[in-house]
């Protein structure tokens, strides 16, 4: 397996913190944020908390100053995403920042190396195969350089919208992507991932649930049966307290997943008061209530996931 010492703890969890959001995060900052504005919140992201985080994601785009002032035993993933997609072109197709490459990104101290891909698997096969050579023209250049890939999945479809009608066939999208992405061709080192059902449509966890807790419970011990890597969840925006009680569902569930790489369940709150009061003020936040979600989330991580070793 290729070394991920850099990225886990000392058990063998990952247990990450994200903050490569680009459009997203100017969007929370308020469309007119300034590019130092980004650069600054990055920086006290992880100023603040990569002394409590296993490993940081950035992008090198907004977050090399970031980079440079996370805590020393904080291992480093980069993204090689450009951000979103060309709304105007079908199948959301992925690119890659027109700067660098897995060699830059190494020399920036890069740990690891991370892509995003959105995937749709019933989607058109002439769309699906340029996301496959994609994938696949990133994983050799990794395989190049001696550095891991964590290969993110994001789920859709092509032609529903609507979050409730999405919910029904979102476990087999997410579980198809994860087999199919799992294939050694890809060279991928671990897949971020979904977890396979929308909680908030789940019996006991949203008002409007279309699907009972032993449905739920069967996807996810799918998912973890999909795929021979190993996989970490993202956190896709939901609050700490709802992240944190899907995981521990996932646990019971039979779930193997072996960490999480989680960003706006832990830092969400920070924006608005750096928006609003400013830096010092943000600080504040994230040395108490954001110190809090991230030590929090990350007991309850090393209690619950799989050491990847």
């Amino acid at each position: 397996m290729t070394n991920l010492n850099k990225l886990t703890t000392k058990s063998g969890i990952i247990s990450a913190l994200a903050i490569d959001q680009r459009g997203a995060l100017r969007r929370m900052l308020g469309e007119d944020a300034k590019t130092n504005e980004l650069e600054n919140f990055k920086v006290l992201v992880s100023e603040t908390l990569t002394s409590y985080s296993s490993s940081i994601l950035l992008d090198p785009e907004f977050g090399l100053k970031a980079s440079r002032q996370k805590d020393a035993n904080c291992g480093l993933l980069m993204a090689y995403e450009k951000t979103g997609y060309d709304v105007n072109t079908p199948g959301r197709l992925p690119d890659l920042i027109d700067n660098q490459s897995v060699k830059r990104l190494k020399e920036e101290g890069a740990d690891a190396v991370k892509l995003l891909i959105y995937v749709d698997v019933d989607e058109d096969d002439a769309i699906n195969n340029v996301k496959r050579a994609f994938v696949e023209r990133v994983g050799s250049e990794c395989l190049a350089e001696d550095i891991p890939l964590f290969l993110e999945i994001v789920s859709y479809d092509a032609n529903i919208s609507d979050k409730k009608e999405y919910a029904k066939i979102k476990p087999r999208k997410v579980i198809e992507a994860m087999k199919d992405y799992s294939d050694s061709r890809y060279n991928v080192s671990v897949l971020k991932v979904e977890v396979p059902v929308d909680m908030n449509f789940v019996e006991g966890f949203g008002a409007e649930p279309i699907m009972t807790v032993e449905e739920a419970s069967n996807y996810f011990k799918k998912q973890s049966d999909a795929s021979n890597l190993p996989f970490i969840f993202l956190s896709a925006g939901v609050s700490a307290e709802l992240f944190r009680d899907t995981l521990k569902f996932a646990k019971e569930s039979g779930s193997t997943f072996n960490g999480v790489l989680c960003g706006r369940a832990t830092w969400a709150g920070g924006t608005t008061v750096f928006k609003e009061q400013g830096y010092e003020e943000a600080k504040e936040w994230f040395n108490t209530k954001g110190k809090e979600n991230i030590i929090e989330l990350n007991a309850l991580v090393e209690q619950l996931a799989t050491p990847i070793y």
